[in-house]
């Protein structure tokens, strides 16, 4: 801190003494406080900023007033912005980056999760004893479940079977949901809720498959005590339906817990705004009623489901669904569904999985029902984002999207690509001419490499998880999480965009190096691309004066610490419109 500032601030301090030596004497205080029109509220000074405006600056000290930055700058400038009643923090040289913004996950599943068994990415006989765990809590009939388990990390590597959880829970319905959410683990209980019949009569619904045991499993000695041609257990993608839907509804206070929970996980991470990939009007009530409360401070920029909740909301006027609560909650686009996972075997390929013969995965639409979704949305004023992991669904969605485009001579349309996972590189380059955006989540990349190119082979791979060529085709890359498919912490992204390893440093080198990420991409991907993801490139996702005082203070530096320890980034304190929202005890 400069000289000047010093002695400003004990001026400052011998004033308030003052006053508070009149005020016990008997001196009446003043009517209402005058403050000079250019205080701020709150001043920060001796910081490291980062503030991801368009030249990537660095600043020292910011000053907000009304929730939004009056001035960024530095230690040098900051005592024009300071009154008696201004608070100031000294930030002792510690790293302020923009609040950062999950461009894809799942808010309330963020909240569910924590209520549900948590497998994620657990040993199979780790998943099982939480489960018998459960049991023993449970009444007979009552449904138990959770969410987080992949046979990829397993020995051997296959889908697990409905006999392991008969074992353990011959009288409860179990359905556990694979990790990257399209896929469901389901014992015998559960099966007959779901009506299904294993010896192979109930079909396969469009988008989704009921796994079966193959005369290949037989040869090989793969789960015993089930006949060629029976369910194992394991359903994908619509398939998953046949149970889920006669799970037990979760109450109307566990439902506005889970949001609650959300918001507190969430903040934790330095994230102060998040585009929820879909969800419906009764969640959007749910939000509305907390944020009235004032229970919720994040900024959620939600996706319509598909259906039923996205032609309640084109039928809403926009000034009842944008812009609410001082831009914390807008829903201006829709999700929609055109394949699976890759883990799950069912994204949607233009050739066969390299590792299972003669099958394509799960289309989830004809050509002429994405047309008229997509259609019927953007002459409701919205913006579309499709999932499409498979290169022949992201041939499908660019296909229809570059048809509505031209139809209706949209301009600023933004439409996504919700993973655009694996991509023919003859599409690459498609993304940036039809202005469509590629929303990728980095620790996908990681978290599929020990399967990944087994699914589709030496060559498809270039094209998978391609964020330098998307990158150098002139695209930008909206970076988010996919949570509770991986953990909500934004540092894991970054060390993934950055090192292609995963968190235990796996593989030395790292995998397919020529597509990393520099870390001042990285960060732009987490903060300003994403805002413009969400159309609010003005309002956040930089620091920057005119715009909400959101930022998060970390426990190192960011661009200067080696990339190996980007992933153990801590979050020390979370700001949103220049409250105080998270601070890590």
């Amino acid at each position: 801190m400069n000289k000047r500032l010093r002695n400003f601030i004990s001026i400052v301090t011998c004033l308030i003494l003052i006053t508070s030596l009149i005020g016990q004497i008997g001196f009446a205080a003043p009517a209402e406080v005058k403050r000079l029109p250019f205080a701020a509220d709150t001043v920060y000074f001796n910081g490291n900023i980062y503030t991801v405006d368009e030249k990537f600056s660095k600043a020292t000290a910011m000053a907000i007033k009304d929730g939004k930055f009056i001035f960024v700058g530095d230690d040098n400038q900051i005592d024009y912005f300071i009154d008696r009643y201004t608070k100031v923090v000294d930030l002792k040289g510690k790293t302020v980056i923009p609040g950062l913004i999950d461009a894809h996950l799942h808010y309330p599943g963020v909240g569910a999760a924590v209520q549900q068994i948590d497998c994620f990415w657990a040993p199979k006989e780790e998943i099982l004893n939480k489960v018998a765990e459960a049991v023993k809590r449970s009444q007979p009939g009552e449904w138990i479940i959770g969410r987080g388990w992949n046979q990829e990390v397993w020995e051997p590597a296959i889908f697990p079977s409905k006999l392991e959880l008969d074992a353990i829970a011959p009288n409860n319905p179990v359905v556990l949901t694979r990790v990257c959410g399209h896929a469901i683990w389901a014992n015998s209980a559960a099966m007959k809720i779901g009506g299904i019949d294993v010896d192979g009569v109930t079909p396969n619904p469009v988008g989704g498959e009921i796994i079966r045991k193959t005369a290949e499993d037989e040869a090989k000695g793969r789960y015993k005590g089930i006949k060629v041609g029976e369910a194992i257990g394991v359903f994908t993608d619509t398939a998953a339906g046949i149970i889920t839907n006669h799970e037990p509804d979760p109450t109307e206070n566990q439902l506005i817990d889970q949001l609650r929970l959300a918001q507190e996980h969430i903040l934790s991470y330095g994230i102060t705004s998040v585009r929820d990939a879909g969800s419906g009007v009764d969640t959007f009530n749910r939000l509305k009623e907390l944020y009235e409360k004032d229970e919720l401070k994040i900024r959620i920029y939600m996706m319509a489901s598909e259906g039923k909740s996205a032609e309640q909301f084109y039928k809403m006027p926009a000034e009842e669904r944008t812009g609410l609560f001082g831009d914390r909650l807008n829903v201006r686009s829709i999700k929609l569904m055109a394949d699976g996972s890759l883990g799950a075997r069912s994204a949607w390929m233009l050739e066969e999985y390299s590792d299972r013969k003669g099958h394509v995965g799960d289309p989830r639409y004809t050509d002429e029902e994405l047309y008229g979704y997509v259609k019927k949305a953007a002459e409701a004023g919205f913006q579309v984002n499709t999932h499409a992991i498979g290169d022949a669904a992201n041939r499908q969605v660019l296909d229809i999207y570059e048809k509505v485009i031209k139809e209706l001579n949209l301009k600023d349309h933004r439409f996504a690509i919700e993973h655009a996972q694996i991509v023919a590189l003859d599409d690459i380059p498609r993304f940036a001419e039809l202005g469509v955006l590629p929303s990728m989540q980095f620790v996908h990349a990681t978290s599929d490499l020990n399967m990944a190119e087994d699914r589709v082979g030496s060559e498809r791979i270039k094209g998978a998880y391609a964020w330098r060529k998307m990158i150098e085709s002139g695209s930008i890359i909206p970076n988010g999480t996919d949570a509770p498919v991986e953990l909500v912490n934004p540092f894991h992204g970054f060390y993934a965009a950055v090192t292609r390893k995963t968190r235990d440093g796996f593989p030395e080198g790292g995998w397919y190096t020529e597509e990393c990420l520099t870390k001042e991409e990285a960060l732009r991907a987490y903060t300003i691309w994403a805002a413009y993801a969400q159309f609010q490139e003005d309002k956040i996702g930089s620091i920057e004066e005119g715009k909400y005082a959101d930022f998060a203070i970390i426990d190192r530096d960011y661009m200067s610490c080696p990339a190996d320890e980007l992933k153990d980034i801590n979050a020390l304190m979370t700001v949103i419109a220049g409250e105080v929202v998270y601070e890590r005890k």
